[in-house]
């Protein structure tokens, strides 16, 4: 506050973080709220720069988390949806456009799953953090032109 009481707003640092990057982070937020006992990753998906949906690996709605009674954390999991799908379901069941929307993730999109969600939902961009170990999901959304970007935050 000023000697009038009025507050004074500050012009942005030079230095501010980028779109990109606040959008991956905020991914990486929405990450800790999976449910996934094997990994936990976070999805945002945003629309000229403003977040549509967010979603997080988990049991769907109304069926039991994962705990250790039921889940193998040295098998592929069979009970949560992924991070990518959850978000892309979310914005389908509220009636959000998702056409030309760029999806944040905190690992790459499996090729089964998610990279053809992603298609079909008409997501034009997807930028991930961590690489998953099987490329084939981001193979498949560069060969129908979608825009993949392999996000490092030592490089922001």
């Amino acid at each position: 506050m000023n000697d009038d009481g009025l507050i004074v707003i500050e012009p942005p640092p030079e230095n501010r973080i980028s779109r990109d990057e606040m959008l991956m982070r905020i991914a990486m937020i929405v990450a800790m709220r999976g449910t996934c006992n094997r990994l936990q990753v976070g999805a945002v998906i945003a629309l000229d720069g403003r977040i549509i949906s967010t979603g997080y690996v988990g049991a769907p709605a109304g069926m039991p988390h994962c705990s250790p009674e039921t889940c193998n954390v040295n098998q592929p999991c069979t009970r949560t949806m992924h991070a990518e799908a959850n978000a892309i379901a979310w914005a389908a069941r509220k009636g959000l456009p998702t056409e030309g929307a760029t999806l944040y993730a905190t690992h790459s999109p499996c090729h089964d799953v998610c990279a053809k969600l992603i298609i079909n939902a008409g997501i034009k961009r997807v930028v991930y953090g961590t690489e998953y170990r099987k490329t084939e999901g981001i193979e498949l959304l560069r060969s129908v032109g979608i825009i993949v970007e392999h996000w490092r935050a030592s490089e922001q």
